[in-house]
């Protein structure tokens, strides 16, 4: 196992990544491995992961983190308890930061020892193993600061005594940019001005040394008012004699006479893994040939490879060649200048003349572009080789050339910045910022220069032709442009080849190298925006042939999948050429076809067993799906897009795209034209399902009439599976519990297992919406046995996650553990991405319920604080309001006021705000008003979170409020009203609530105050209402009836538009005097209906 730390926390076993989730997990590996193989204190260890507010029983929450960690690591083992605190069982090596500190010492003792090829090979090695910021994942953490700046100085260090190395073994050329980089960031290290000054003097600018020393010496005088120090300025000296050079960077005599490389202009950026690369493959052979698209950056790397080689390299430009018997004479004249071929008696046949000059010694030839010539190229190599035993051999080319002995080295694109790390350390976005400033010095680091870079798919010469633009455009104009980059990248350096000077002009030269099938095959690839399967680009008439030869002439590249990718400018480049040729309407309905047949053979199987295969499978072809679902839409193909978004309903559901899905189905029921059923039925209901999840209700009330007509309760055993559901769903959206239940109970006989599983699972939500938590307790796990029987993970763990639920309210803390940990590896298995939030905070709290409340805390604090890992805001002010609600239990309310502030901004953040969720933080924070003594407040926010929660019907969360309700009432001093709310709130819940710390605290008081017997009848009072009574004595709390009874009409609560704090006419209005049961559609106000009478839009209740 190796543990990375120079970057983004890296764990890898066997080659295999391995995820470490929660921001607290990693700073507790990184402490342990930066002390790794001795005992790291609990003290030390609580000083990183609480630098504040440290928990009360920090044994206990260590105990819990570790605990994890050990679970998160493939080898548990590795992770001992010793007395006193913990230690990684791990090689120092196996750390990089210590590898790099040992190969770091090892480089500094062969440079002073006089081995500067040594030193510089360990010294290499030493700085490639930074990917990044040392610490990144814990750069927030108080203790990282000293260990990450130490470990900062120590790779400035090592840089240094590389560069050192590298100027006495005579290699300066690619020190000039690294080093003037370098001298940019630490404008006042006078021992790295002086390797710059001498790196620029060895590479031959006397003048640009000179310049640079004047820079460095008044800087000096003008920031710290000192003067360079005497090793700078006997540098100084030697530079301005000009008479020899410093001894320790005098080039061998070779490399003074040998070869015509320039000393580049530019820095040179992230191919440090392609420059190990090409020197441990010219190790064993003496041909390498650099392989990769055009414009990836094949001719700089080569070139800076060839500098560093002993004997000096020659640079043989093939591009302006056009016919391949003048290969070998263009070689020739690369070799020919004055002075070099000169010699007496020399032979007069080309080749001959050639390989005299090419045996002298040591020497490497540079073949810079071959593809277009890659037979006489290959010819050419193959016969210097043989005939010059010291030769090596650089080529690049878009396609091998395939002789014996050639060692390959593809050159991809930049790499592109990873997920949650810091853009700058991208070296696509760091050769965009280098050339940027170039340009305009006020150049400042954006999000769209992230964009641009990914969208320019890392590609060297693509990113600095946006660069230039930046003289006449500023960075968000370029990338608005970039639809047409085509026209957008040009004006490229006036002395790079033509083909180099624009955009188009790259890609031409790839297109001009292809046959007729060639490019026709390459045009239709272009129509797939995620890549090809092997199959998917057969069906588009690929052979296995005609892939092979575009994989070889890197205009596609063979990935893990396996599957095809084209990079995106190679993409819209053939795009064109398809449109062009007047094929495209017909490639694209070919391509729409292949992924519907796609989606509708995989559609049955995310109901089973190989779930996990298919998803897998659809994921990688996501964008391929949706521009098939666009495709057909656009061109008015309502049955294929209907059908398409039918198939991939279960496919978005699974993948948690609620929303997502509602516009793409939306998107399919407008295209206006005939489309086959089911798939409407299928499309419009779970259209409407979707929609109602995140709160897009109003926009569908169409859709709800449309509904109304459909003969859903008419299935037969033979119907689509989701059918069975459509029906049952949409009644719990409109709170129809009795027919919903009715509907189901019909249906439970088919004999689909899953239909059966899937049905118990939605009566479930029904009973624990209706308050009847016995029943969804039941439901719920005949549900998770179906779901088991038949392989379905997503089904399971949502059926978990609701017995979880009920085991938790009837004290059964161990089998909600165990349920919920269950879940949440079903859901990760599924979507590794996934965090199973609500799960994670259900946990925390059944912990703190069972007594385990410093683990719980731990873990609620690890999502709280967890913003930047891709938690979702709603999760994130769960997790803060359980935190308040535990302060505020343990008395410290100044802390619980802070949190719920917290989790009010959090959720303020979410992208669908559902009225529930509100309602839950505001009936804490009328606890914590009330433990204040604010009353007026405290009725305040419990008016609110019962007009929210009245809202959407959500019997839980109004049994919540309630609980407040009856707190207010005690407050009052009306104990007895007090008890019999806390009653009703018993009812709506549908089972007592022991374990709740509010319910327990209040139930006691009231006891106290009363006696035994007066509580347990006026408690009794309220949970023996009807549902209809329970809830108008919740009401009345803030309306001050003085008999909740009052609020019923023949038995039932008046209608549950009435609110409280209704204006005249009825209707409760929002802050900005809208009827909160309307929303605004197109212009208009919608009032979602059923049956003539106006209902509020319930919350569909999904453990996601």
């Amino acid at each position: 196992m190796h543990v990375d730390i120079l970057g983004a926390l890296k764990v890898t076993a066997g080659g295999e990544a391995v995820e470490v989730g929660g921001a607290r997990l990693r700073v507790l590996l990184i402490r342990l491995a930066l002390g790794v193989g001795r005992v790291v204190t609990v003290e030390e260890l609580s000083d990183a992961l609480w630098p504040e507010d440290k928990p009360a029983d920090r044994a206990n929450a260590m105990q819990s983190l570790v605990s994890r960690l050990r679970r998160a690591l493939p080898d548990a083992s590795v992770l001992s308890s010793v007395p006193g605190g913990y230690r990684l069982d791990l090689p120092s090596d196996a750390v990089d930061a210590h590898r790099f500190e040992r190969l770091a010492r090892e480089g500094r003792r062969a440079l002073t020892g006089g081995d500067p090829v040594t030193a510089s090979r360990l010294l290499g090695e030493a700085l490639g193993l930074w990917r990044g910021p040392a610490l990144a994942d814990a750069a927030e953490v108080p203790f990282a600061t000293a260990y990450a700046a130490g470990l900062d100085e120590a790779r400035l260090a090592a840089a240094e005594d590389r560069a050192e190395a590298e100027l006495a073994s005579g290699r300066p050329a690619h020190l000039v940019a690294e080093l003037s980089v370098l001298a940019v960031r630490h404008p006042l290290r006078e021992r790295l001005h002086g390797l710059l000054v001498r790196a620029l003097y060895a590479a031959g600018g006397q003048a640009e040394a000179l310049v640079a020393y004047e820079d460095f010496r008044r800087r000096l005088a003008n920031e710290l008012g000192t003067d360079p120090g005497p090793e700078l300025r006997k540098i100084h000296l030697e530079v301005l004699r000009a008479d020899r050079t410093p001894q320790a960077v005098r080039p061998h005599a070779a490399h003074r006479s040998r070869g015509n490389l320039r000393a580049p202009l530019t820095s040179f950026v992230g191919r440090d893994r392609e420059i190990r690369r090409i020197g441990e493959q010219l190790k064993e052979g003496r041909l390498v040939t650099l392989v990769g698209p055009g414009g990836a950056g094949k001719t700089r790397l080569a070139t800076t490879v060839g500098a560093d080689l002993p004997g000096g390299a020659w640079l043989v430009e093939l591009a302006p060649v056009t016919d391949p018997a003048d290969v070998p004479q263009a070689v020739l004249g690369t070799l020919g200048h004055p002075g070099i071929l000169e010699m007496p008696g020399a032979p007069r046949d080309t080749m001959s003349r050639i390989v005299e000059v090419l045996s002298a010694g040591d020497t490497t030839l540079v073949l810079d572009n071959c593809e277009h010539l890659i037979d006489a190229a290959a010819r050419l190599a193959d016969e210097l080789l043989g005939r010059c035993p010291r030769l090596r051999v650089l080529a690049t080319s878009r396609e091998p050339l395939g002789i014996l002995g050639e060692a390959l080295c593809p050159v991809p694109p930049l790499e592109l910045p990873q997920p949650g790390a810091a853009p700058e350390l991208s070296p696509a976005v760091r050769l965009f910022m280098d050339r940027a400033a170039a340009v305009r010095p006020d150049f400042v680091l954006t999000d769209e220069v992230v964009e641009i870079c990914r969208r320019l798919d890392g590609l060297p010469l693509a990113i600095e032709l946006a660069t230039a633009r930046l003289r006449s455009l500023t960075i968000e104009q370029v990338a608005a442009r970039l639809d047409d980059r085509f026209r957008l990248l040009t004006g490229g350096s006036r002395t790079a080849l033509p083909r180099h000077r624009t955009l188009r002009a790259v890609v031409d030269w790839s297109w001009d190298l292809l046959d007729d099938a060639e490019r026709r095959l390459t045009e239709q690839l272009a129509v797939f925006p995620a890549g090809a399967t092997p199959e998917a680009a057969e069906r588009l008439g690929g052979s296995m042939d005609l892939l092979a030869a575009l994989v070889d002439k890197s205009l596609i590249q063979l990935v893990e999948g396996p599957r095809y990718r084209m990079l995106e400018t190679i993409r819209e480049f053939g795009l064109e050429r398809l449109a062009e040729s007047g094929r495209i309407a017909d490639v694209r309905a070919a391509h729409a076809a292949y992924f519907l047949e796609l989606a509708e053979t995989a559609e049955p199987y995310l109901r089973g067993s190989e779930q996990l295969t298919w998803m897998r499978r659809l994921e990688a072809d996501g964008d391929n799906l949706l521009a098939a679902l666009r495709f057909a839409a656009d061109t008015g193909d309502a049955a294929t897009a209907v059908r398409l978004a039918a198939a991939l309903t279960q496919f978005w559901g699974i993948q948690g795209k609620e929303a997502e899905a509602a516009g793409w189905q939306r998107l399919a029921l407008d295209v206006p034209g005939e489309s086959p059923e089911p798939a409407r039925t299928i499309v419009a209901g779970m259209c409407l399902i979707n929609a109602f999840t995140v709160g897009g209700y109003a926009k569908l009330a169409d859709t709800v009439d449309a509904l109304q007509g459909l003969a859903l309760d008419e299935v037969s055993d033979e119907s689509h599976p989701l059918l069975f559901l459509i029906d049952p769903f949409l009644t719990l959206i409109t709170d129809d519990t009795a027919r919903g239940t009715a509907i189901i109970e019909r249906r439970l006989s088919h004999p689909d297992p899953w239909i059966r599983a899937t049905l118990r699972m939605l009566r479930g939500f029904l009973r624990e919406n209706d308050g009847d938590m016995a029943g969804m307790r039941r439901d719920a796990a005949d549900a998770a046995d179906g779901f088991r029987e038949v392989g379905d993970r997503w089904g399971l763990a949502h059926a978990l996650t609701s017995l979880s639920n009920g085991h938790g309210l009837f004290g059964d803390f161990d089998g909600a553990i165990s349920t919920l940990e269950e879940a949440i590896r079903l859901i990760q298995e599924l979507n590794p991405d996934d965090n199973a939030g609500h799960q994670r905070i259900w946990l925390a709290t059944v912990r703190v319920n069972k007594g385990d409340v410093e683990r719980a805390r731990a873990e609620m604090l690890e999502i709280a604080e967890s913003n930047a890992q891709g938690w979702p805001a709603r999760e994130v002010s769960f997790a803060r309001l359980s935190l308040g609600d535990l302060a505020r239990h343990e008395g410290n309310l100044d802390e619980a006021a802070r949190q719920y502030g917290m989790a009010t901004t959090s959720l303020a953040n979410a992208p669908v705000i559902a009225p529930q969720f509100r309602a839950l933080i505001l009936s804490s924070e009328a606890h914590l008003a009330a433990d204040l003594g604010d009353l007026e407040t405290a009725e305040r926010q419990i008016d609110e979170a019962i007009g929210l929660a009245l809202e959407v019907k959500d019997m839980p969360v109004l049994a919540r409020v309630g609980v407040a309700a009856a707190m207010l009432w005690m407050c009052r001093g009306d104990t007895a009203r007090a008890a019999k709310t806390l009653g009703a709130a018993e009812q709506l819940r549908g089972a007592s609530d022991r374990f709740n710390p509010d319910i327990v605290r209040l139930a006691e008081r009231l006891r106290g105050e009363l006696g035994d017997a007066s509580y347990e009848a006026a408690y009794a009072g309220g949970r023996d209402l009807d549902r209809a009574g329970a809830l108008a004595c919740v009401r009345s709390t803030t309306a001050r009836t003085d008999d909740p009874a009052s609020d019923q009409v023949d038995g039932r609560a008046r209608d549950w538009g009435t609110r409280p704090g209704e204006r005249s006419g009825g209707r409760p209005r929002d802050r900005a005097g809208a009827p909160v049961n309307e929303r605004v559609d197109g212009g208009k106000r919608v009032v979602v209906r059923r049956g003539g009478g106006r209902r509020g839009p319930p919350a569909v209740r999904t453990p996601r």
